[in-house]
């Protein structure tokens, strides 16, 4: 297994620009001629529809752009303030298994959370990961949707870090009523957006290293 690439985008990231160039690279992964790539970046306001939207969802036509695209999972939002990490492995070198990815996904933001102090917890049934908060309530703080061609996924994470939480009234976030959302900033945790880049690098070097060696690639 090569070297991972890591990229850092410091402007936000037009979604049809990094649709395009996710695909491109995930194309060029497959082939053989670029390695595996983990950006991070952060879009302009916008709203994305996963595969299984359910159009009931989209409160607000016309208070964000939405787009139409191809990974898994419903409605989300992506803004300013929000770490996207867009993950394209070549899931041949790590057992061909698409729930696997999920899983480790998830785990990844775990341990991230975890060093910077948040405590975030997978839940049945629902897509990303949650905080409880101080009222026993519960509030999701990552997304995940993913899409895999040709056994190399593409699209990734998103963790709110200090968005704009109202921007979320537009959508019911990943089909999800009866739950909120909610930040770092939100959480009182002392982390900006080098912070976290910082946990993810640490917590994904540790995670997919472990992946690999138990692969044997």
């Amino acid at each position: 297994m090569g070297e991972i690439e890591w990229r850092t985008s410091r402007e936000p990231v037009a979604y049809p620009d990094a649709v395009a160039t996710m695909e491109q690279r995930a194309a060029s992964i497959r082939a053989g001629t670029a390695p595996e790539l983990v950006w991070l970046l952060e879009h302009p306001a916008l709203y994305t529809a996963g595969a299984g939207t359910d159009e009931r969802d989209l409160l607000l036509p016309d208070f964000l752009p939405v787009y139409r695209t191809g990974r898994g999972g419903k409605l989300t939002y992506h803004g300013p303030g929000q770490r996207v990490a867009y993950v394209m492995l070549d899931l041949e070198l790590r057992g061909s298994d698409l729930r696997r990815l999920v899983r480790d996904l998830e785990e990844w933001i775990i341990r991230a959370l975890a060093r910077l102090g948040v405590t975030g917890e997978r839940r049945a049934g629902r897509v990303g990961i949650w905080v409880t908060q101080r009222d026993g309530g519960e509030a999701k703080i990552a997304a995940i949707g993913v899409r895999v061609r040709r056994w190399v996924s593409y699209h990734g994470i998103s963790i709110n870090v200090a968005p704009d939480l109202t921007h979320y009234r537009g959508i019911v976030p990943c089909g999800i009523a009866e739950h909120g959302v909610t930040s770092l900033q939100a959480e009182d945790a002392a982390a900006d957006m080098a912070a976290v880049d910082a946990a993810l690098r640490a917590s994904f070097d540790e995670l997919f290293a472990a992946v690999a060696a138990t692969t044997g690639k």
